[in-house]
């Protein structure tokens, strides 16, 4: 038998709000998505004027920082062709749904992830930068 933590709906909306003030501080409006540890969508906003694409990106980068349990930027890196542990290709697995462009984090709590962080609408350093203080704003919640 396995005990699986999973995030709630009051810590997925805290680490929206936590990612909405970073996004507004950026003065980028972003599309926010929080999965559980399968990937699965827990909680979503489209901040006013965040694109319409970005809708799908935020999922699927918070499906694949889950699933992959790392970021997505990292996941870029090792899609490089000629990088010895080289992924390239990975972003067409599931129908496409694997992300590599920055912007995804997986969300931890005491060593395991337990869910993940998608942000999309601005370039990958500030989807990222996003999504680095949500997932700040759990780790002090939990910590």
């Amino acid at each position: 038998m396995l005990t699986i933590n999973r995030l709630n709906q009051v810590e997925a909306k805290l680490i929206i709000n936590g990612a909405v003030k970073k996004a507004t501080e950026l003065g980028v409006a972003m599309c926010i998505s929080v999965v559980d540890e399968s990937g699965n969508l827990i909680a979503f906003e489209r901040m006013d004027g965040g694109k319409i694409h970005s809708i799908t990106l935020s999922q699927d980068k918070a499906f694949t920082a889950a699933s992959a349990r790392k970021g997505t930027h990292e996941l870029n890196k090792a899609c490089v062709p000629g990088n010895e542990n080289n992924l390239f290709g990975i972003h067409t697995a599931l129908g496409g749904r694997m992300c590599v462009v920055g912007g995804g984090l997986p969300i931890s709590y005491q060593g395991n992830v337990v869910g993940g962080i998608g942000i999309s609408s601005g370039s990958p350093a500030q989807d990222l930068a996003c999504a680095q203080a949500g997932v700040d704003v759990f780790d002090k919640l939990s910590s």
